[in-house]
């Protein structure tokens, strides 16, 4: 067993067995785990999906959503054990892998049109 192999098995172990679907362009809820002190709570972070990248285990994706008149992004390890859960609040419809132009926009034009399905 040589190492690219060994490294292909752990990565292995630590894959969520049921990863969420989800797509660029649509609104999700992130259900991330905090700790404070000895204490954990679950903090929900709602907002568009503006690029995932990487694979297996290393795959990432980052969240956009306004608070306050503030743009706020997160990225997230999608198969970390601190992502409590990814729900879809809405589908985007979207023809681009990556929604960076969404960063100098506010308002009404900063908005993804729905995915009827």
């Amino acid at each position: 067993m040589n190492a690219s192999e060994i490294i292909r098995n752990i990565e292995a172990e630590q894959l969520k067995s049921e990863a969420p679907k989800f797509h660029v362009g649509d609104t999700v809820r992130v259900y991330g785990k905090i700790k404070e002190g000895n204490r954990e709570r679950i903090q929900v972070f709602e907002g568009i999906v503006l690029k995932k990248q990487g694979g297996s285990n290393r795959e990432t994706f980052t969240v956009r959503k306004f608070s306050n008149g503030v743009g706020v992004e997160k990225t997230w390890p999608l198969h970390s054990p601190n992502v409590e859960k990814v729900e879809i609040v809405r589908y985007g419809k979207v023809r681009r892998a990556k929604l960076n132009y969404l960063r100098g926009r506010t308002g009404k034009s900063a908005k993804v049109k729905e995915l009827v399905r």
